[in-house]
C-alpha cells in the first residue's frame, strides 16, 4: 500500500504542532513537577568496618574534631561575618538612602554626625521582556532591620503568549532570604543571602536558597548592581542572576538593566526596566 505525500504532510504538521505548543514555562513546570530519580545503591556494611573503628585511637579522634571545629568556625566567623575589632567597614551605619549627601552608597562613616538610621525599606518594580510572547514582572522588597541584617522578598511574574492556540501561560517564582552585607564602605558593599525559594502555579513547591549581591556607588548619582540566588526545587535547579544601572534621584531611582533565571531545563534572558524607592 503506496502512502500519500499529502498524508505525510499531514503527520509531520501534526507532529509539529504538538512539539512547538509546549512552550518554555510549560517545560520548566514539567522539570519541576517530575519525580526525581532517586539512585539509592544500598552497600554492604561489614562487621570489619566496627572493627576498624572501634581501633581509632580517642585523641586522635578528638584531635580532628578539634581541627575541623576551628576551621568551620573560622571560615563561618572570618569569611561570612567578619572580625569586628579589626574591620572598622563592619560599623559602617546605614545611610537614609543613597547620595543622601551626595556621596555615600548604601553606608557612610561611624564619624558621619548625621544621626544612624537602624530602619529602612527598599521597595523595586520592574518590567522584564524578552519579546512579544514573553515577559513580566520584578518585585522586590527589602526591610533593612538594622544595620546589620535585613529581610528580603523576590516576586517574579512571568507571561508566555503561545500564538499556536492562542493560550496565555503563568508562572510564579518567589524568594524569601535574610542578607547580610560583609563588606559596608561607602561606595561598595558586598554580601550573602540565604533562605527559600517557592514556585507557584501548577508546581507548589519551595527549597534553600542561598546568593551573593553587591552594589557599587559611582560619584555621578549612578550605581551598579548584581545580586545572584542559587536553588532547587525537586532536584531541579532554579537560579536567578540580575544586573543592571541605577539613576539615584533623592529617595528614589531609575533602573536599567539585564536578568536571566534558569527554572528546570528552560533559561530565560530578560532586558528589564525599572524604578525604586527608599523610606
Amino acid at each position: 500500500m503506496r502512502i500519500k505525500p499529502q498524508f505525510i504532510a499531514v503527520l509531520v504538521f501534526l507532529c509539529s504542532v504538538q512539539l512547538f505548543s509546549q512552550n518554555k514555562l510549560d517545560s520548566s513546570k514539567k522539570d519541576l513537577n517530575s519525580s526525581s530519580a532517586s539512585s539509592s545503591g544500598s552497600g554492604s556494611t561489614s562487621n570489619s568496618s566496627s572493627k576498624e573503628s572501634s581501633e581509632v585511637d580517642d585523641e586522635e579522634l578528638g584531635f580532628f574534631a578539634k581541627v575541623f571545629f576551628d576551621v568551620t568556625f573560622g571560615v563561618f566567623k572570618y569569611g561570612l561575618i567578619g572580625d569586628y575589632k579589626n574591620e572598622d567597614h563592619l560599623h559602617s551605619s546605614l545611610t537614609p538612602y543613597p547620595y543622601y549627601n551626595f556621596e555615600s552608597g548604601n553606608y557612610r562613616n561611624v564619624e558621619d554626625s548625621i544621626a544612624d538610621y537602624r530602619l529602612r525599606f527598599d521597595v523595586v518594580a520592574k518590567f522584564v521582556y524578552n519579546d512579544n510572547n514573553l515577559f513580566g514582572s520584578h518585585l522586590k522588597g527589602k526591610v533593612r532591620v538594622f544595620q546589620y541584617f535585613s529581610i528580603q522578598t523576590n516576586y517574579h511574574q512571568l507571561f508566555e503568549f503561545n500564538k499556536l492556540n492562542r493560550t496565555t501561560d503563568q508562572l510564579a517564582l518567589f524568594y524569601f532570604n535574610v542578607a547580610y552585607d560583609r563588606i559596608r564602605f561607602e561606595k561598595f558593599n558586598l554580601g550573602w543571602t540565604m533562605g527559600a525559594s517557592y514556585v507557584g502555579n501548577e508546581v507548589r513547591k519551595g527549597g534553600f536558597s542561598y546568593g551573593l549581591l553587591t552594589e557599587y556607588f559611582m560619584s555621578n548619582h549612578i550605581s551598579f548592581a548584581a545580586a545572584i540566588k542559587w536553588s532547587q526545587v525537586n532536584s531541579q535547579p532554579v537560579n536567578a542572576f540580575e544586573l543592571e544601572s541605577r539613576y539615584h534621584k533623592k529617595r528614589g531611582f531609575f533602573s536599567i538593566g539585564y536578568e536571566r533565571l534558569k527554572i528546570g531545563t528552560p533559561s530565560y534572558n530578560f532586558v528589564t526596566l525599572g524604578t525604586g524607592i527608599y523610606f
